[in-house]
């Protein structure tokens, strides 16, 4: 069964979602481990940033391997 465009960017909201959660946690974890003092409001902010970049990337990634089993 193929896997519509919108079900693939929900799919890759869904996962990110959940992602940015942990990130966020990991960060303020393992940030002063390594000398880095950040606000909580600056890890929120740092982990926007990377939740964006994620989105796009699993999205990309999944038309992609969509498009080769399309063509398989």
């Amino acid at each position: 069964m193929k896997q519509s465009r919108l079900m693939s960017l929900v799919e890759a909201v869904a996962n990110v979602i959940v992602g940015y959660g942990v990130a966020v946690v990991t960060q303020i974890l393992i940030f002063p481990i390594f000398g880095l003092h950040t606000t909580l409001a600056q890890n929120l902010k740092m982990g926007a940033v990377f939740t964006i970049v994620s989105i796009a990337r699993s999205f990309a990634l999944r038309r992609v391997f969509e498009a080769i089993r399309v063509r398989g």
